[in-house]
């Protein structure tokens, strides 16, 4: 992309129109064939990458951060995938969310509706070029892409493909950008564009996501962080626990849905603490915990009031011991990050009461944080997850990026007797 960036946004505004008027089968087709186009350059998008790893473990980049930039065959085609469900889902533009007769005898009807222009700053990860892209298409949106340094190579490949189905679509490729201009100068342009971008959806690390909140005069959905608990109650089936703080904390520990805080009820902590540490520390993660937890697992390094608030996304893992329900609650209230909590508990009404208390955007019983997940979720693909609590809560797809407008549909009524013509002037029509 070449010029200003306000210039790349009006382009984008002007051709956002122009999606915002397909059909549902048109987006479709379009997304199939971004795809398709996915699939068979991935051998390209594939050398574009090698080449983005490779300057960042130059730059000393951290494991996370490189796990969540490198792709391969499977990711890449994983992707392709995903533009293809979203394909599936239903179309969220000119659904009739509510229709109701007006006493005064017109309908009333509440009607999804495109926001308009969209931009996506993130870090690291690829995937979002092409997620960001389907969804904000999908819901009848342009989308401006501000992806970080560290992925440039990888984010110009994926979205050279896309751009290059809406061109053979009959569609304006504008519908699609990608800055080139990295600079911290042009993100503060493209912040300040209130004209223009409707809403910005920051992607990365806290640093990142509080930088755009405090200087955007665009709105901003974003959260900052997921310091995501598994309680285990004193009801809890201990084997299915042990399996769900496994696969939360070890399967993919970069992610913003990997657990980082484990708190275990006092009545059962004897038994599962241990358990549980060896499990753990056999797959490398590195645990820190409170006093009671220490004393029950020698070797535990001892955790202060910033581990038990800090995101770690990697294989560490901060533990604690609670007498209650309540104690756990006070816990996660006190550190959580609104993200996704989980309760491990056979007993019904203590996973009612835990659902209840927490305002988390996500929360689970007896399942693994890591299905805090759009596609997961039935949303096909995932343009983030919000904590903000505005128009859209939790992990965001197609729909999240709609609105709803009110439409009425009447015959001639007014509001005031007084604007009616005369039954004795002549009409408007004789």
């Amino acid at each position: 992309m070449n010029g200003s960036v306000r210039d790349a946004a009006l382009l984008c505004q002007q051709a956002a129109v122009q999606v915002a008027g397909l059909s549902t089968d048109a987006k479709n087709s379009l997304l199939r064939s971004m795809a398709d186009a996915l699939d068979a350059q991935t051998t390209t998008i594939l050398a574009a990458n090698a080449k983005d790893m490779q300057a960042a473990r130059e730059k000393g980049l951290g494991e996370a951060m490189l796990d969540r930039l490198a792709l391969d065959e499977g990711r890449v085609h994983g992707i392709a995938e995903a533009l293809r469900q979203v394909a599936e889902l239903p179309d969220p533009v000119g659904q009739v969310t509510r229709s109701e007769r007006s006493s005064k005898g017109f309908t009333i009807e509440r009607v999804r509706v495109p926001l308009g222009v969209i931009a996506m700053i993130y870090e690291a990860r690829p995937n979002v070029t092409a997620d960001a892209a389907a969804l904000c298409l999908k819901a009848g949106n342009g989308v401006i892409l501000r992806g970080g340094s560290e992925a440039i190579r990888s984010n110009q490949a994926i979205a050279a493909c896309l751009r290059g189905a809406l061109r053979e679509a009959g569609l304006s490729e504008h519908a699609l950008m990608l800055l080139d201009d990295l600079s911290r100068e042009a993100m503060l342009e493209l912040m300040q564009l209130s004209d223009i971008v409707d809403l910005i959806i920051p992607r990365g690390g806290e640093g990142l996501i509080r930088f755009v909140t405090e200087h955007a005069r665009v709105p901003v959905i974003k959260h900052y962080k997921g310091v995501c608990h598994l309680y285990v109650d004193a009801h809890a089936d201990l084997d299915k626990a042990l399996d769900i703080l496994i696969d939360g904390k070890v399967s993919r520990p970069s992610a913003c849905n990997a657990l980082e805080t484990l708190l275990v009820h006092a009545d059962v902590a004897a038994v599962f603490l241990p358990r549980a540490a060896k499990a753990l520390q056999q797959r490398g993660v590195e645990l820190l915990g409170d006093q009671r937890s220490c004393l029950l697992c020698p070797g535990m390094a001892p955790a202060n009031d910033d581990d038990f608030a800090a995101e770690f996304l990697s294989l560490k893992l901060t533990v604690g011991v609670v007498d209650s329900l309540e104690e756990a609650l006070a816990h996660i209230r006190r550190y959580g990050s609104d993200h996704t909590e989980v309760i491990a508990t056979e007993d019904p009404e203590v996973a009612e009461r835990f659902v209840h208390a927490l305002r988390s955007a996500v929360v689970m019983v007896n399942t693994s944080s890591r299905f805090s997940d759009g596609g997961e979720l039935g949303l096909g693909a995932e343009i983030g997850i919000s904590t903000t609590r505005l128009h859209a809560y939790g992990p965001m797809g197609a729909e999240a990026l709609t609105i709803e407008r009110f439409v009425l549909r009447g015959e001639g009524q007014v509001r005031h007797a007084e604007s009616r013509i005369s039954t004795a002037a002549p009409k408007l029509t004789d």
